[in-house]
């Protein structure tokens, strides 16, 4: 039986929807409306056995706003933007299989880096 194991909680990030990718060379968050996020919440990445996923959560109650699991990385399912060194896309899905893409970014670019280094370090 594997355990959860929390890798990294960050209490601040903001969830932005976002427009298709406009060209192969990525997602650019100079496109989304930064100064009106959809969502504001806590992150946690969370690991168990193999398995990787980043949980978006109410800061306060901890309920389950959506989920992103992780498969890889670099991969599909986080991707860094081209433009700045705080903010990802990232695919979300729901119990039912179903995706959807959406910005998260962060207010300090330490806490990106963090975000960074707990993906690496558990697909080493």
């Amino acid at each position: 039986m594997d355990y959860e194991n929390v890798l990294l909680v960050k209490n601040e990030v903001f969830v932005y929807q976002i427009l298709s990718r406009q060209s192969n060379r990525g997602y650019r968050a100079n496109n989304w409306n930064l100064e009106t996020p959809m969502w504001t919440g806590r992150l946690r990445v969370i690991a168990k056995g193999k398995d990787l996923v980043i949980r978006l959560e109410d800061k306060n109650s901890g309920q389950l706003y959506a989920e992103c699991p992780v498969d890889s990385f670099p991969g599909i399912s986080v991707e860094p933007v081209i433009d700045s060194s705080r903010f990802f896309v990232i695919r979300l899905m729901n119990d039912n299989g179903e995706t959807k893409f959406v910005g998260i970014g962060f207010a300090e670019r330490a806490d990106s880096f963090d975000l960074n280094v707990a993906i690496q370090d558990h697909f080493k």
